[in-house]
């Protein structure tokens, strides 16, 4: 890990990490404890998750997990690219309802940290991208909740119209920023 930059709302970080090639390929580090540490940033990771979106235009979310079981997620892309954005849900932040875009790919090698409080949401730039991300709780289908991703509220600019995106029909069913409960205070 070279350098952890804040993004547009503070809360989340983009992390930078170096690759170091030779002639059989290149070595990175990831992901280091003692590196979050230094920068203040305290997590303890419990469960990797790993996606392949066939089609350009996947989009998967915007997924959060109330408390007690709120996720951080480290996200990042090993072939591909993503449009990564996380939603501020926390009510009393004044970035509540705003939202950042970052775009990941395996060329560009950056991580999106999205701390828990905000929904994410990715979607695929290329066929065959894969995602793979560090969490800080286990999976909860009790504590599973989702924002719409198309609400006009949330002023999120997709880079394919609805109609080309490919996406769940669970995920096409979930709610607008304005119907949702109150889960992070």
């Amino acid at each position: 890990m070279s350098f952890i930059e804040s993004a547009s709302i503070e809360a989340v970080k983009i992390i930078h990490s170096q690759r170091f090639y030779d002639e059989r390929g290149f070595f990175s580090e990831v992901w280091s404890q003692r590196r979050l540490d230094i920068a203040g940033i305290d997590l303890e990771f419990v469960q990797d998750n790993h996606s392949l979106s066939t089609k350009a235009g996947t989009l998967r979310g915007l997924h959060f997990q109330s408390p007690p079981f709120a996720q951080t997620k480290l996200v990042r892309v090993t072939r591909g690219r993503i449009l990564d954005v996380a939603v501020d849900l926390r009510r009393s932040s004044s970035t509540y309802g705003q939202h950042v875009a970052v775009e990941l790919s395996a060329e560009n090698w950056r991580q999106l940290l999205v701390p828990a409080g905000f929904a994410h949401s990715f979607c695929t730039l290329e066929p065959d991208t894969e995602v793979l991300y560090k969490v800080t709780a286990d999976y909860a289908p009790t504590h599973e909740h989702g924002l719409a991703f198309n609400d006009p509220d949330l002023g999120i600019a997709w880079p394919f119209p609805d109609a080309e995106l490919t996406i769940s029909e669970k995920d096409r069913a979930l709610p607008r920023l304005a119907d949702l409960p109150a889960f992070f205070e």
